[in-house]
Protein backbone atom coordinates (compact mmCIF):
# COMPACT_ATOMS: atom_id res chain seq x y z
CA UNK A 1 0.00 0.00 0.00
CA UNK A 2 2.85 2.33 0.86
CA UNK A 3 4.75 1.44 -2.33
CA UNK A 4 1.72 2.22 -4.43
CA UNK A 5 1.52 5.75 -2.99
CA UNK A 6 5.21 6.37 -3.60
CA UNK A 7 4.91 5.27 -7.21
CA UNK A 8 1.97 7.58 -7.73
CA UNK A 9 3.84 10.59 -6.27
CA UNK A 10 6.87 9.95 -8.44
CA UNK A 11 4.71 9.81 -11.54
CA UNK A 12 3.11 13.16 -10.76
CA UNK A 13 6.54 14.72 -10.09
CA UNK A 14 8.00 13.58 -13.42
CA UNK A 15 4.94 14.81 -15.31
CA UNK A 16 5.32 18.27 -13.73
CA UNK A 17 8.98 18.46 -14.71
CA UNK A 18 8.14 17.50 -18.27
CA UNK A 19 5.43 20.19 -18.49
CA UNK A 20 7.81 22.90 -17.16
CA UNK A 21 10.44 21.86 -19.72
CA UNK A 22 7.89 22.12 -22.52
CA UNK A 23 6.92 25.64 -21.39
CA UNK A 24 10.56 26.74 -21.16
CA UNK A 25 11.30 25.40 -24.64
CA UNK A 26 8.25 27.16 -26.05
CA UNK A 27 9.24 30.41 -24.39
CA UNK A 28 12.76 30.22 -25.84
CA UNK A 29 11.42 29.51 -29.30
CA UNK A 30 8.99 32.46 -29.03
CA UNK A 31 11.74 34.81 -27.87
CA UNK A 32 14.01 33.72 -30.71
CA UNK A 33 11.23 34.24 -33.24
CA UNK A 34 10.43 37.70 -31.79
CA UNK A 35 14.07 38.78 -31.91
CA UNK A 36 14.35 37.45 -35.44
CA UNK A 37 11.22 39.34 -36.44
CA UNK A 38 12.48 42.61 -34.90
CA UNK A 39 15.82 42.20 -36.64
CA UNK A 40 14.09 41.62 -39.95
CA UNK A 41 11.89 44.68 -39.46
CA UNK A 42 14.88 46.89 -38.62
CA UNK A 43 16.77 45.61 -41.62
CA UNK A 44 13.70 46.24 -43.79
CA UNK A 45 13.37 49.81 -42.49
CA UNK A 46 17.06 50.44 -43.16
CA UNK A 47 16.74 48.99 -46.64
CA UNK A 48 13.82 51.33 -47.39
CA UNK A 49 15.99 54.37 -46.51
CA UNK A 50 18.84 53.15 -48.70
CA UNK A 51 18.85 54.07 -52.38
CA UNK A 52 21.34 52.62 -54.82
CA UNK A 53 21.79 54.06 -58.28
CA UNK A 54 23.92 52.98 -61.19
CA UNK A 55 26.70 55.04 -62.69
CA UNK A 56 24.62 55.31 -65.87
CA UNK A 57 21.68 56.75 -63.87
CA UNK A 58 24.03 59.17 -62.15
CA UNK A 59 25.52 60.54 -65.38
CA UNK A 60 22.35 60.52 -67.49
CA UNK A 61 20.41 62.32 -64.73
CA UNK A 62 23.12 65.00 -64.44
CA UNK A 63 23.32 64.24 -60.74
CA UNK A 64 25.91 65.91 -58.54
CA UNK A 65 27.43 65.30 -55.10
CA UNK A 66 28.60 68.02 -52.76
CA UNK A 67 29.20 69.02 -49.15
CA UNK A 68 27.39 71.45 -46.86
CA UNK A 69 28.78 74.99 -47.09
CA UNK A 70 28.40 78.25 -45.18
CA UNK A 71 26.11 80.66 -47.02
CA UNK A 72 24.89 84.20 -46.22
CA UNK A 73 21.21 84.50 -45.25
CA UNK A 74 19.27 87.71 -44.80
CA UNK A 75 16.71 88.62 -42.20
CA UNK A 76 13.80 90.13 -44.08
CA UNK A 77 10.91 92.50 -43.48
CA UNK A 78 7.95 91.71 -45.71
CA UNK A 79 5.91 94.54 -47.17
CA UNK A 80 3.22 95.22 -49.76
CA UNK A 81 2.94 98.19 -52.05
CA UNK A 82 2.97 99.40 -55.64
CA UNK A 83 5.00 101.18 -58.26
CA UNK A 84 4.49 104.95 -58.33
CA UNK A 85 6.04 108.15 -59.69
CA UNK A 86 7.07 111.34 -57.85
CA UNK A 87 4.43 114.09 -57.70
CA UNK A 88 6.35 116.23 -60.19
CA UNK A 89 6.20 113.40 -62.74
CA UNK A 90 2.41 113.31 -63.00
CA UNK A 91 0.04 116.08 -64.06
CA UNK A 92 -3.74 116.33 -64.21
CA UNK A 93 -4.35 118.65 -67.17
CA UNK A 94 -7.40 120.86 -67.31
CA UNK A 95 -8.26 124.06 -69.17
CA UNK A 96 -7.84 127.31 -67.26
CA UNK A 97 -10.93 128.59 -69.06
CA UNK A 98 -14.26 126.90 -69.66
CA UNK A 99 -15.16 125.81 -73.16
CA UNK A 100 -16.22 123.05 -75.50
CA UNK A 101 -13.70 120.44 -76.64
CA UNK A 102 -13.06 121.22 -80.29
CA UNK A 103 -10.58 118.49 -81.13
CA UNK A 104 -8.90 115.62 -79.27
CA UNK A 105 -7.16 112.63 -80.84
CA UNK A 106 -5.29 111.05 -77.92
CA UNK A 107 -5.56 107.43 -76.86
CA UNK A 108 -4.53 106.08 -73.44
CA UNK A 109 -0.87 105.15 -73.63
CA UNK A 110 0.07 107.66 -76.33
CA UNK A 111 3.48 109.25 -75.82
CA UNK A 112 3.42 113.04 -75.53
CA UNK A 113 6.11 115.69 -75.30
CA UNK A 114 6.25 118.80 -73.18
CA UNK A 115 4.51 121.65 -74.98
CA UNK A 116 2.57 119.34 -77.31
CA UNK A 117 -1.11 120.17 -77.94
CA UNK A 118 -3.27 117.67 -76.08
CA UNK A 119 -6.64 119.06 -77.20
CA UNK A 120 -8.31 122.31 -78.25
CA UNK A 121 -11.32 124.07 -76.74
CA UNK A 122 -13.63 126.75 -78.10
CA UNK A 123 -15.56 129.60 -76.49
CA UNK A 124 -16.68 132.99 -77.93
CA UNK A 125 -15.57 134.64 -74.67
CA UNK A 126 -11.95 134.10 -75.71
CA UNK A 127 -12.52 136.69 -78.44
CA UNK A 128 -13.52 139.32 -75.89
CA UNK A 129 -10.32 138.79 -73.87
CA UNK A 130 -8.20 139.33 -76.99
CA UNK A 131 -10.19 142.42 -77.96
CA UNK A 132 -9.78 143.92 -74.47
CA UNK A 133 -6.04 143.32 -74.64
CA UNK A 134 -5.65 145.02 -78.01
CA UNK A 135 -7.73 148.01 -76.83
CA UNK A 136 -5.67 148.36 -73.66
CA UNK A 137 -2.49 148.11 -75.72
CA UNK A 138 -3.70 150.84 -78.07
CA UNK A 139 -4.71 153.22 -75.24
CA UNK A 140 -1.50 152.57 -73.38
CA UNK A 141 0.66 154.15 -76.08
CA UNK A 142 -1.33 157.42 -76.01
CA UNK A 143 -1.63 157.51 -72.18
CA UNK A 144 2.08 156.94 -71.76
CA UNK A 145 2.87 159.90 -74.01
CA UNK A 146 0.34 162.11 -72.21
CA UNK A 147 1.69 161.10 -68.81
CA UNK A 148 5.28 161.93 -69.79
CA UNK A 149 4.18 165.30 -71.28
CA UNK A 150 2.21 166.24 -68.15
CA UNK A 151 5.20 165.26 -66.06
CA UNK A 152 7.45 167.65 -67.96
CA UNK A 153 4.87 170.48 -67.80
CA UNK A 154 4.49 169.88 -64.08
CA UNK A 155 8.20 170.25 -63.64
CA UNK A 156 8.05 173.61 -65.48
CA UNK A 157 4.95 174.69 -63.52
CA UNK A 158 3.06 175.05 -66.78
CA UNK A 159 0.21 172.63 -65.97
CA UNK A 160 -1.86 172.01 -62.88
CA UNK A 161 -1.17 169.19 -60.50
CA UNK A 162 -4.70 167.91 -61.15
CA UNK A 163 -4.02 167.31 -64.81
CA UNK A 164 -0.76 165.57 -64.00
CA UNK A 165 -2.39 163.25 -61.46
CA UNK A 166 -5.21 162.42 -63.87
CA UNK A 167 -2.76 161.48 -66.62
CA UNK A 168 -0.70 159.42 -64.17
CA UNK A 169 -3.77 157.56 -62.88
CA UNK A 170 -5.13 156.71 -66.33
CA UNK A 171 -1.74 155.48 -67.47
CA UNK A 172 -1.21 153.35 -64.33
CA UNK A 173 -4.69 151.77 -64.48
CA UNK A 174 -4.42 150.99 -68.18
CA UNK A 175 -0.94 149.52 -67.67
CA UNK A 176 -2.35 147.19 -64.98
CA UNK A 177 -5.17 146.11 -67.34
CA UNK A 178 -2.68 145.53 -70.13
CA UNK A 179 -0.38 143.37 -67.98
CA UNK A 180 -3.33 141.44 -66.59
CA UNK A 181 -4.76 140.69 -70.04
CA UNK A 182 -1.31 139.81 -71.34
CA UNK A 183 -0.96 137.17 -68.58
CA UNK A 184 -4.45 135.88 -69.30
CA UNK A 185 -3.62 135.41 -72.98
CA UNK A 186 -0.45 133.55 -72.02
CA UNK A 187 -2.56 131.10 -69.96
CA UNK A 188 -4.70 130.68 -73.09
CA UNK A 189 -1.51 129.83 -74.99
CA UNK A 190 -2.02 132.93 -77.18
CA UNK A 191 1.14 134.91 -77.86
CA UNK A 192 0.30 138.54 -76.95
CA UNK A 193 3.33 139.80 -78.87
CA UNK A 194 2.00 138.49 -82.18
CA UNK A 195 -1.69 139.11 -81.54
CA UNK A 196 -3.44 141.53 -83.87
CA UNK A 197 -6.93 142.24 -85.04
CA UNK A 198 -6.44 139.89 -87.98
CA UNK A 199 -5.62 136.76 -85.97
CA UNK A 200 -8.13 136.91 -83.13
CA UNK A 201 -9.54 133.42 -82.60
CA UNK A 202 -12.16 131.60 -80.55
CA UNK A 203 -10.24 128.30 -80.29
CA UNK A 204 -7.29 127.82 -77.95
CA UNK A 205 -4.89 124.92 -77.42
CA UNK A 206 -4.20 123.09 -74.15
CA UNK A 207 -0.55 121.97 -73.97
CA UNK A 208 1.17 119.17 -72.08
CA UNK A 209 3.14 120.45 -69.05
CA UNK A 210 5.61 117.54 -69.24
CA UNK A 211 6.81 114.67 -71.40
CA UNK A 212 5.43 111.21 -70.74
CA UNK A 213 2.34 109.20 -71.57
CA UNK A 214 -1.34 110.07 -71.65
CA UNK A 215 -2.42 107.60 -68.98
CA UNK A 216 -5.98 108.83 -68.44
CA UNK A 217 -8.29 110.62 -70.91
CA UNK A 218 -11.60 111.96 -69.63
CA UNK A 219 -12.37 114.52 -72.34
CA UNK A 220 -14.29 113.77 -75.53
CA UNK A 221 -15.03 115.87 -78.57
CA UNK A 222 -17.92 118.30 -77.96
CA UNK A 223 -17.71 117.92 -74.19
CA UNK A 224 -18.06 121.08 -72.08
CA UNK A 225 -15.12 121.49 -69.73
CA UNK A 226 -15.10 123.57 -66.58
CA UNK A 227 -11.75 124.86 -65.27
CA UNK A 228 -11.90 122.29 -62.45
CA UNK A 229 -12.47 119.30 -64.76
CA UNK A 230 -9.48 116.99 -65.35
CA UNK A 231 -9.36 116.30 -69.07
CA UNK A 232 -6.10 114.33 -69.42
CA UNK A 233 -3.55 112.83 -67.03
CA UNK A 234 0.05 112.78 -68.23
CA UNK A 235 2.58 110.56 -66.46
CA UNK A 236 6.34 110.46 -66.85
CA UNK A 237 7.56 106.98 -65.87
CA UNK A 238 11.30 107.73 -66.10
CA UNK A 239 11.55 108.05 -62.31
CA UNK A 240 9.28 105.12 -61.45
CA UNK A 241 9.92 104.10 -57.84
CA UNK A 242 8.82 101.57 -55.24
CA UNK A 243 6.30 102.49 -52.55
CA UNK A 244 5.94 99.97 -49.73
CA UNK A 245 4.22 99.88 -46.35
CA UNK A 246 5.75 98.19 -43.31
CA UNK A 247 4.29 97.74 -39.83
CA UNK A 248 5.53 100.08 -37.13
CA UNK A 249 7.18 97.19 -35.22
CA UNK A 250 9.55 96.67 -38.19
CA UNK A 251 10.60 100.32 -38.45
CA UNK A 252 13.78 100.03 -36.28
CA UNK A 253 15.15 97.33 -38.63
CA UNK A 254 14.70 99.24 -41.92
CA UNK A 255 17.40 101.69 -43.03
CA UNK A 256 18.21 103.65 -46.16
CA UNK A 257 20.44 101.75 -48.58
CA UNK A 258 19.10 98.27 -47.75
CA UNK A 259 18.25 96.05 -50.71
CA UNK A 260 14.70 95.04 -51.62
CA UNK A 261 13.55 91.90 -53.41
CA UNK A 262 10.54 92.94 -55.51
CA UNK A 263 8.00 90.51 -56.97
CA UNK A 264 4.85 91.10 -58.97
CA UNK A 265 1.76 89.58 -57.37
CA UNK A 266 0.96 87.57 -60.51
CA UNK A 267 4.55 86.35 -61.04
CA UNK A 268 6.20 85.43 -57.74
CA UNK A 269 9.07 83.52 -59.37
CA UNK A 270 10.72 86.55 -60.97
CA UNK A 271 12.68 88.77 -58.57
CA UNK A 272 13.71 92.38 -59.27
CA UNK A 273 16.30 94.25 -57.22
CA UNK A 274 15.55 97.53 -55.48
CA UNK A 275 17.11 99.69 -52.78
CA UNK A 276 15.55 101.70 -49.94
CA UNK A 277 15.77 105.40 -50.80
CA UNK A 278 13.66 107.03 -48.09
CA UNK A 279 12.01 105.97 -44.82
CA UNK A 280 9.07 108.07 -43.67
CA UNK A 281 9.27 109.34 -40.11
CA UNK A 282 5.51 109.43 -39.56
CA UNK A 283 3.22 106.49 -38.77
CA UNK A 284 -0.18 106.16 -40.40
CA UNK A 285 -2.62 106.39 -37.51
CA UNK A 286 -5.26 104.25 -39.21
CA UNK A 287 -3.37 101.08 -40.11
CA UNK A 288 -0.18 101.69 -38.03
CA UNK A 289 2.13 101.44 -41.03
CA UNK A 290 5.14 103.40 -42.26
CA UNK A 291 5.77 104.36 -45.91
CA UNK A 292 9.02 103.20 -47.51
CA UNK A 293 10.28 104.58 -50.84
CA UNK A 294 12.78 102.70 -52.97
CA UNK A 295 14.41 102.76 -56.41
CA UNK A 296 14.98 99.91 -58.87
CA UNK A 297 18.67 99.01 -59.11
CA UNK A 298 18.50 98.12 -62.80
CA UNK A 299 17.28 101.18 -64.69
CA UNK A 300 16.19 99.06 -67.65
CA UNK A 301 13.59 97.38 -65.40
CA UNK A 302 11.70 100.68 -65.15
CA UNK A 303 10.33 100.22 -68.67
CA UNK A 304 8.71 96.91 -67.68
CA UNK A 305 6.28 98.40 -65.20
CA UNK A 306 3.57 101.04 -64.88
CA UNK A 307 2.43 103.20 -61.97
CA UNK A 308 -0.18 101.49 -59.84
CA UNK A 309 1.06 97.90 -60.31
CA UNK A 310 0.81 95.99 -57.02
CA UNK A 311 4.01 94.38 -55.73
CA UNK A 312 5.31 92.37 -52.79
CA UNK A 313 8.64 93.32 -51.29
CA UNK A 314 11.22 91.78 -49.00
CA UNK A 315 13.54 94.31 -47.37
CA UNK A 316 16.87 92.63 -46.57
CA UNK A 317 17.80 93.98 -43.13
CA UNK A 318 20.65 91.89 -41.60
CA UNK A 319 22.98 89.21 -43.01
CA UNK A 320 24.50 86.18 -41.24
CA UNK A 321 26.13 82.92 -42.41
CA UNK A 322 24.64 79.47 -41.77
CA UNK A 323 25.32 75.88 -42.96
CA UNK A 324 23.33 75.26 -46.13
CA UNK A 325 22.74 72.97 -49.08
CA UNK A 326 21.52 73.81 -52.57
CA UNK A 327 17.72 73.96 -52.71
CA UNK A 328 17.75 71.02 -55.16
CA UNK A 329 19.43 68.84 -52.51
CA UNK A 330 16.38 68.97 -50.23
CA UNK A 331 13.09 67.23 -51.06
CA UNK A 332 9.86 68.47 -49.48
CA UNK A 333 7.44 65.57 -49.00
CA UNK A 334 4.25 66.38 -47.05
CA UNK A 335 6.06 69.18 -45.20
CA UNK A 336 8.91 66.86 -44.17
CA UNK A 337 12.33 67.62 -45.63
CA UNK A 338 14.76 64.90 -46.70
CA UNK A 339 18.30 64.72 -48.05
CA UNK A 340 20.28 61.85 -49.53
CA UNK A 341 23.54 61.20 -47.66
CA UNK A 342 26.27 59.29 -49.49
CA UNK A 343 27.00 55.99 -47.73
CA UNK A 344 29.49 54.36 -50.11
CA UNK A 345 29.93 54.23 -53.86
CA UNK A 346 26.56 55.03 -55.38
CA UNK A 347 24.48 54.13 -52.33
CA UNK A 348 22.67 56.95 -50.54
CA UNK A 349 20.65 57.05 -47.33
CA UNK A 350 17.51 59.11 -46.94
CA UNK A 351 17.76 61.34 -43.85
CA UNK A 352 15.21 63.74 -42.33
CA UNK A 353 16.50 67.30 -41.83
CA UNK A 354 15.26 70.58 -40.37
CA UNK A 355 15.43 73.56 -42.69
CA UNK A 356 15.31 77.33 -42.27
CA UNK A 357 15.38 80.25 -44.68
CA UNK A 358 16.12 80.00 -48.39
CA UNK A 359 18.26 82.55 -50.23
CA UNK A 360 20.09 82.71 -53.57
CA UNK A 361 19.47 79.05 -54.40
CA UNK A 362 20.52 77.69 -50.97
CA UNK A 363 18.48 76.52 -47.98
CA UNK A 364 19.60 76.65 -44.36
CA UNK A 365 20.08 73.30 -42.56
CA UNK A 366 19.23 73.85 -38.90
CA UNK A 367 20.43 70.43 -37.65
CA UNK A 368 23.76 70.64 -39.49
CA UNK A 369 25.59 69.41 -36.36
CA UNK A 370 24.00 65.98 -36.87
CA UNK A 371 26.34 65.46 -39.83
CA UNK A 372 30.12 65.15 -40.01
CA UNK A 373 32.00 68.00 -41.76
CA UNK A 374 33.06 65.72 -44.63
CA UNK A 375 29.55 64.26 -45.21
CA UNK A 376 28.59 64.26 -48.87
CA UNK A 377 25.05 64.82 -50.14
CA UNK A 378 23.34 64.31 -53.45
CA UNK A 379 22.90 67.95 -54.48
CA UNK A 380 21.08 67.42 -57.76
CA UNK A 381 18.36 64.90 -58.61
CA UNK A 382 17.33 64.24 -55.02
CA UNK A 383 13.58 64.75 -55.32
CA UNK A 384 13.10 62.30 -58.18
CA UNK A 385 15.01 59.56 -56.37
CA UNK A 386 13.14 59.96 -53.08
CA UNK A 387 9.70 60.01 -54.67
CA UNK A 388 10.25 57.05 -56.99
Amino acid sequence: MKNTRNNTSNSIYFKSLFFVAILALASCNSKEKSETANTDTTETMENVDLITITENQFSSGNMEVGKMTMQPFNSIVKANGMFAVPPENQADVSAYFAGYVKNISLLPGDAVKKGQTLFTIENPEYVQAQQDFLEAKGRLSYLKSDYERQKELMADNVTSKKNFLKAESEYTVTMAQYQSLKKKLSLMNINPNTLSGENIRSVISVLSPLSGYATTINATKGMYLNPSDVAVTVTNTDDLHIELKIFEKDLPMVKEGQFINVRLQNDMNKVYQGKVHLVNKAINAQDRTVAIHGDLVNESDVKLFAPGMYIEGEILTTTSEHPALPVEAVANIDNDYFVLVKENGTTFKRVLVKVGAANNGFIQIINANDFKPDTEFLTKGTFNLITE
